[in-house]
């Protein structure tokens, strides 16, 4: 095939950008050199909600005249994209730029790389996102304006870490807030794309450039930090400082982007409040690309869960890549077939729309090429039923972004995150589906769908947080929460007494046990008390299991019966010593306790964090019946079989899905995975009051299998589940 690239000489804009959105013609004309929206702009809903299947290509700077920009059009067609996200400017501009210091592509020539991309995208019906990436700019740049560029901590300006030839820039200063403004604005006037989405414009660490001084000096009244320690309290300042600058970066130049195309949005690329991210946004692109080092598959998913927490039904595009993400770059190289199935399913399945990136244009690898197809036709065919109105999930799992910010220091708040993901983890193994929730979004209107609140030591909580809670819990709602789950105030500053502690009916004892070397929870069965029964559901041939590795020393405020206590630490060496010094207490661990129509559990030790340490199958099992006590009531769905099947349920405006994800693998815990092995499961379903079902469908395999319609639940056999599988309820 010939390679053609888009000539600026009756083309595109011409040399002199001049022209207006009036004048410009229709981007879709098959008959036309010329393209850039109608004098209408549509509202933003038409375009923000519209695009289900993404592509990005990421030119390098030797793409111009030396790949072959037709094949990719052909490829976008094939897979059905219907937007597209292409590398526009900033470190390199992939197009004729004609501001000064904007360094052009030294391969392109007279040609319009970009231009003639985006023409043939738009002919395809697709939607247009450019990209842009201001972290790093050459020697002419450093020449003209120094002040531009990042400055070390000895004073030093900042080479590139990966390309000596180049600079890094200070991302708070005039360089993002002066020069890019200019490029946002000639790329919009040239491309009128959708949106600008920017990579690296954050920054990389602390900049001691001399407006990063003066600025940081006006807010805080301090110096720079000199270290870059979570908990330091300069530091702190400073990062909220970052937060804040960065936010007056996104606002100028998302103004500045709608001056000349009032339905066009900035993206960012990450923003270190979710919040904010949730408010500012109208559609929000996620750059989790792939995993890396020893996070789970679900990882994609669980950042899904907490972008959905701020963003809602806002559009959420996942970026994944076809290349690894280890800590040493191959990016010309691919991941395995399998692995990049299950990435891609975790994102849908949680309720993003798919998005695929190749850096540069040239392809040395195709064997990626087969699988995002097969995965584009089939969201291509079921699109209606990935249109997602509402989660039907009933369990919602805290998340605290101030908890991560400004808890920790004492031995036992180390990895502090490690209690989600093993609140996490727990879950998905227990086959009930979830969302995140963020614990700054705590009204009732933010809580209204959730039977079950899971606090996973969310240590950091202010008074008006925890009197959320507590009007969750009156209302009806019931509560799970860990260690020193409210212990401290929203700065992190320690509290006399847990924020909850009317809630949990417990006081803290002032002090942290642990490590509980050789520790164990003694379980009382009473088969004929309900309670016992259902804790202790699975465990039943054990009188002990081993307890966790921390717990917050607590005094009861109430009477509890709970079926589960201490066993004190003994020596686990010598081999002669090795018995327990106290047979049994009356120390609970687990405190259970019905609050009018809802349910608390409160549970001292760090169970969910050492459940991830461990992956200990009795701590799943516990932790699986306690939450399974505190929802009470019955699952929206059951799943049956062997296996590990993370599990969400959507409904659609005339639909209802449950996603089926096999995590079933021993590379689960440690990438990549070599295959996918097929399971056999069972679904059952509640169908939702008031909906009556006219069919059942498996949608990624494309049939209707037989099915079992009984007490308004729906059951159906998925076997030789591999990777992803959607279960449609049809409504009549």
């Amino acid at each position: 095939m010939e390679r053609r690239e888009f000539v600026r000489n009756a083309g595109l804009l011409g040399s002199a950008l001049v022209v207006t959105p009036t004048t410009w013609a229709n981007p879709l004309s098959q008959n036309e050199s010329t393209y850039t929206p109608p004098a209408q702009a549509p509202p933003a809903e038409v375009w923000l909600d519209g695009p289900m299947r993404w592509a990005q290509l990421a030119f390098v700077e030797r793409d111009p005249g030396h790949y072959d920009p037709d094949s990719w059009l052909d490829y976008f067609k094939r897979i059905h994209a219907d937007g597209a996200l292409l590398s526009a400017g900033g470190v390199v501009a992939f197009y004729p730029t004609e501001i000064p210091l904007h360094h052009r592509s030294q391969f392109m020539g007279n040609a319009d790389t970009l231009g003639y991309l985006v023409e043939g995208c738009k002919k395809l019906g697709m939607k247009i996102m450019l990209r842009t990436d201001p972290h790093a700019t050459r020697q002419d740049t450093l020449a003209a304006h120094p002040d531009w560029i990042a400055v070390t901590a000895d004073g030093q300006k900042r080479r590139h870490w990966a390309n000596p030839d180049l600079w890094v820039t200070c991302a708070l200063g005039p360089y993002n807030f002066e020069f890019m403004p200019q490029v946002n604005k000639e790329i919009m006037q040239r491309f009128a794309p959708e949106g600008i989405f920017s990579n690296r414009w954050a920054g990389h660490g602390v900049c001691y450039c001399e407006h990063c001084q003066r600025n940081f000096k006006n807010y805080s009244g301090l110096a720079l930090p000199t270290k870059e320690e979570r908990l330091d309290p300069t530091y702190r300042q400073w990062t909220e400082w970052k937060t804040k600058r960065l936010r007056e970066l996104w606002l100028l130049w998302d103004a500045g982007i709608r001056e000349v195309r009032s339905t066009s949005r900035f993206i960012p690329n990450g923003f270190p409040d979710k919040v904010l991210t949730g408010r500012e946004s109208d559609l929000f692109f996620a750059d989790q690309q792939a995993r890396s080092g020893l996070i789970p598959p679900w990882t994609n998913g669980k950042g899904a869960k907490e972008l959905r927490a701020t963003l809602g039904n806002k559009p959420l595009i996942g970026i994944f890549s076809i290349g690894l993400e280890e800590e040493f770059r191959w990016k010309d190289s691919v991941q395995s077939d399998a692995e990049i199935r299950t990435w891609v399913a975790e994102g849908t399945a949680n309720g993003m729309r798919p998005c695929f990136v190749k850096f540069g244009g040239d392809i040395y690898d195709k064997r990626w090429m087969n699988s995002v197809a097969e995965l584009y036709d089939a969201y291509y065919k079921n699109e209606k039923y990935l249109r997602n109105t509402v989660s039907l999930a009933r369990v919602g799992v805290v998340y605290s972004e101030q908890t991560e910010r400004k808890y920790g220091g004492q031995p036992w708040q180390q990895h502090s995150g490690d209690h989600l993901n093993g609140m996490y983890h727990a879950l998905v193994e227990s086959r009930i589906p979830f969302d995140m929730v963020n614990d700054r979004l705590l009204s009732a209107d933010d809580l209204g769908r959730f039977k079950l609140l899971i606090l996973p030591n969310i240590a950091a909580l202010s008074d008006a947080q925890c009197a959320q809670i507590e009007a969750f819990v009156q209302r009806g709602g019931s509560v799970v929460a860990t260690f020193e789950t409210s212990l401290y105030d929203e700065e992190a500053q320690p509290r006399p007494d847990f924020g909850l502690a009317s809630l949990f009916g417990v006081s803290y004892g002032k002090n942290v046990a642990g490590p509980q070397r050789n520790s164990y929870l003694q379980l009382h069965h009473q088969p004929q008390n309900d309670l016992h029964t259902q804790i202790l559901s699975g465990l039943d041939d054990t009188p002990r299991i081993v307890n966790a590795i921390y717990k917050v020393e607590v005094q009861p405020t109430t009477a509890f019966a709970s079926p589960i206590t201490l066993i004190p630490t003994y020596p686990d060496l010598p081999m002669e010593d090795v018995y327990p010094r106290v047979e049994e207490t009356d120390i609970r661990e687990v405190y259970l306790r019905q609050v009018g129509k809802g349910r608390v559990a409160y549970i001292p030790g760090d169970l969910d964090r050492t459940f991830w340490k461990m992956l200990n199958v009795d701590h799943r099992v516990l932790l699986h019946n306690i939450i399974d006590w505190a929802l009470d009531e019955a699952p929206i769905t059951t799943i049956i079989g062997p296996g590990v099947v993370d599990s969400t349920v959507w409904q659609q405006e005339k639909s209802m899905t449950v996603h089926l994800v096999n995590l079933t693998n021993p590379m689960m815990m440690k990438g990549p995975f070599r295959e996918l092995i097929p399971i056999d499961t069972q679904v059952t379903v509640q169908v939702p009051a008031g909906k009556k079902v006219s069919r059942v469908k498996l949608l990624m395999r494309g049939t209707e299998p037989k099915f079992a319609h009984k007490n308004g639940k729906i059951t159906v056999d998925v076997r030789g589940l591999l990777d992803h599988e959607i279960v449609a309820l049809d409504f009549g």
